[in-house]
């Protein structure tokens, strides 16, 4: 059985620590919270001061930026990216290669549809369908 972390060099010559996570295989930084039962996908990964609650599903390619937050049951589809501080609801869907910028929020249940793009900061609801609520 091989090792369970891989050490990846950044740009600026710091060399980050991973783990592999239990569920999934995808790479959890040190510093990072990953509940037991989250699905974190071989290929994703998760930054640290990072957080995904149970029963979140990260899936292959996505990218969860330090200190976001996914919450319990949210989907984040393959190739997505979670920007720095953002904060993904309850049993919210992030769809393929859609992007939440940093610092931004989607509300519990939201849809974000397919290579979407959600703006640094931004705040969005929508209904089950992914068409936007009145703010």
């Amino acid at each position: 059985m091989g090792k369970n972390y891989v050490d990846i060099e950044r740009d600026n010559g710091e060399t980050l620590r991973y783990r592999k996570h239990v569920n999934g295989r995808g790479l959890i930084a040190h510093g990072a919270k990953v509940h037991a039962s989250a699905l974190i996908e071989a290929g994703a990964y998760v930054e640290p001061g990072a957080q995904v609650a149970a029963g979140a599903r990260v899936l292959r390619g996505a990218w969860i930026e330090a200190d976001a937050v996914i919450g319990p049951d949210a989907i984040i589809e393959e190739h997505a990216h979670i920007g720095a501080g953002a904060a993904i609801g309850s049993a919210a869907r992030i769809g393929v290669r859609a992007s939440v910028g940093d610092r931004a929020r989607v509300a519990g249940g939201a849809k974000i549809r397919d290579d979407e793009i959600v703006a640094d900061g931004q705040i969005i609801a929508t209904d089950k369908r992914g068409l936007r609520l009145a703010a």
